[in-house]
């Protein structure tokens, strides 16, 4: 799988009602052989942000299996196993990353992807806990939505932020691979930007969203590509116009992807 390997996993399951989610879980976790570099969990729960992750494989996580063997239920519910692009193999870098906005919604991000040019999310190096191009663009969402707000004077629409987050996507997708999930405490939002990198299933328990497909059902889809979606109790509500930013692989990436894995190994060896 040349080129394909260099990339996370991520998951969602966005539904009406609470459901158990541990199956589709633990075959998603069960792919950490190829992402060994960390692993998160993020349930949300009555606008509660309950989140676990640590930077070790998911197979090898003794706190993963003991959350993975009591019933995982919610409406909405995201998971990401890492393989480093970006970034040291250290807790702060493990998404999900979640952050409050200057009006107190928090928000959280999950990011399959590399971001190989866009300067202005330069000036969060030194705001971020971590080291990663994944936990920039949620800071630079988050001050896109103090903006708009500040400049309001009252609170945004959930249209409102799903068309601030639409020009930030379609912008920072150019020469870049983005594909996204993003919770505001209503609207989960799914971008893609690369072929055959995220499918979707939607069935009778709600709506799931995973970087391969997780169980035998033939009706899993790819997602369309460069499109912003906004989903809400498992249905989208909200679909952007597509853009013209398609994510390909090119050789220069690829050798900046290789380079930084061969960095991380050497430096596990000499650790």
């Amino acid at each position: 799988m040349k080129g394909g390997q260099y990339m996370c996993e991520i998951f969602c399951f966005n539904s009406n009602t609470p459901k158990q989610v541990n199956e589709c879980l633990q075959c998603f976790y069960n792919h950490s052989e190829e992402h060994p570099h960390g692993w998160g969990l993020a349930n949300m729960q009555s606008n509660e942000f309950v989140i676990d992750k640590e930077p070790v494989k998911a197979t090898c996580s003794q706190h993963l299996k003991d959350i993975l063997s009591n019933p995982v239920v919610g409406k909405n519910v995201f998971a990401h196993i890492r393989l480093a692009t970006v970034g040291e193999i250290i807790s702060p870098n493990c998404h999900p990353f979640t952050e409050a906005d200057d009006n107190n919604r928090s928000w959280m991000l999950i990011h399959n992807g590399t971001i190989f040019d866009y300067p202005k999310l330069d000036e969060y190096t030194e705001k971020e806990n971590g080291d990663t191009d994944s936990e920039r663009i949620l800071l630079y969402i988050i001050d896109k939505i103090n903006e708009f707000e500040k400049s309001k004077g009252a609170l945004s629409t959930i249209k409102e932020r799903f068309n601030i987050l639409n020009e930030i996507v379609k912008d920072l997708s150019k020469n870049n691979k983005l594909n996204l999930m993003i919770y505001d405490g209503d609207l989960t939002y799914i971008h893609s930007n690369m072929r055959n990198s995220l499918y979707y299933l939607k069935n009778d328990e709600g709506f799931m969203v995973a970087t391969t497909p997780l169980n035998d059902d033939e009706n899993w889809k790819p997602v369309e590509l460069n499109k912003l979606f906004g989903l809400i109790d498992g249905n989208i509500i909200f679909e952007s116009e597509e853009h013209e930013n398609e994510y390909v692989l090119t050789e220069e990436h690829e050798k900046a992807m290789e380079d930084f894995l061969k960095s991380l190994n050497r430096d596990e060896a000499n650790g």
